[in-house]
């Protein structure tokens, strides 16, 4: 028998306000088609003033536990991924765990900018599988909004805010490629890179900053790297494209969606998309999308996923996983 890490909850968060397209075409050379034809979006969400990475993680970590059925006594730890966390130190994940009134395991961040859920997820697989952790709250949290340069138009129409939890619990399985839970992780970074996708600003240097890109060059690392790793993933267990019932890619632009479905083979019928509702979360589109996904009916027990994701680093990797 095999010590695997199972999805048993899952819950999502979003900000009230919701922000449409055309919002922008009062303060930046814009249109509403033009993001959508560029992108895929059409709206997404901006946290309130006031409102922190760790209330909407909160937020989404509540939602999965009711959706377990368990209370957060029941758990042993909590990973946050997020690049915009509510202060330097302590932790989102450690203000998270008080939120949720938890006062024992322990809890900690994750850093992988958008492949950050990826990272995490591989991360609490580990603790559960080594027998650290019986349940492990994995949450992507982000607040981009707080990290935008509001007249680069190339970037600020991107971006929203969010949070998604996945609960997982140490369950015994046969040990083969058709058990439930986390089967293969693929993890990956190339700081080279480092100049495509960062924030010109941070603690060491004394300045906030904000969010930079060279869109074409993100857009073609994006798509070669991102099928490879779901790929390599999928040889570590065993399994090809072709058993693949989803793929819940992360939310950035949906023609990286579109060219990584074709470059694996996929029809975009097998693809979870929220990208046009929520625009890019950053670490909090994977759960985002996974908590949607089964919210539609889409995702069932039983079904084989493939998770994606590539960030600034660039980090990309992926998970698989069975519902």
């Amino acid at each position: 028998m095999t010590r695997r890490a199972v999805v048993v909850g899952t819950g999502h968060y979003l900000p009230e306000r919701v922000v449409e397209n055309a919002e922008f075409e009062a303060t930046l050379d814009t249109t509403d088609e033009w993001i959508r034809s560029r992108s895929g979006i059409e709206r997404r969400h901006f946290a309130a003033e006031g409102e922190t990475t760790s209330d909407m993680a909160a937020k989404a970590a509540e939602r999965a536990l009711a959706d377990a059925g368990l209370t957060a006594d029941d758990l042993d730890a909590i990973v946050v991924a997020t690049s915009t966390p509510d202060l330097t130190f302590p932790s989102a994940a450690t203000m998270v765990q008080s939120k949720l009134g938890m006062t024992k395991g322990f809890a900690f961040d994750v850093q992988a900018v958008c492949a950050g859920f990826v990272y995490a997820l591989s991360n609490a697989s580990a603790l559960i599988a080594s027998g650290q952790a019986s349940r492990v709250m994995v949450i992507g949290a982000e607040t981009f909004s707080r990290i935008m340069d509001w007249t680069d138009r190339s970037t600020c129409v991107l971006f929203g805010d969010g949070a998604g939890a996945l609960l997982l619990e140490a369950q015994e399985q046969p040990g083969t490629n058709t058990d439930r839970g986390i089967l293969s992780t693929d993890l990956n970074s190339d700081g080279r890179y480092k100049d495509l996708l960062y924030v010109d600003g941070g603690v060491s240097t004394q300045s906030t900053g904000h969010l930079r890109m060279q869109g074409n060059q993100v857009f073609r690392h994006a798509v070669e790297k991102l099928a490879s790793t779901a790929n390599t993933a999928l040889d570590r267990a065993g399994l090809s494209a072709a058993d693949v019932d989803w793929i819940v890619p992360h939310q950035a632009n949906i023609r990286i969606i579109q060219g990584t479905a074709k470059k694996m083979g996929l029809s975009m019928d097998n693809v979870v998309v929220t990208v046009q509702d929520h625009g890019n979360t950053s670490a909090a589109s994977i759960p985002l999308a996974l908590s949607v996904g089964k919210e539609r009916g889409q995702i069932k027990e039983g079904d084989l996923i493939v998770t994606e994701a590539i960030g600034g680093g660039l980090a990309w990797g992926a998970v698989v996983l069975r519902w």
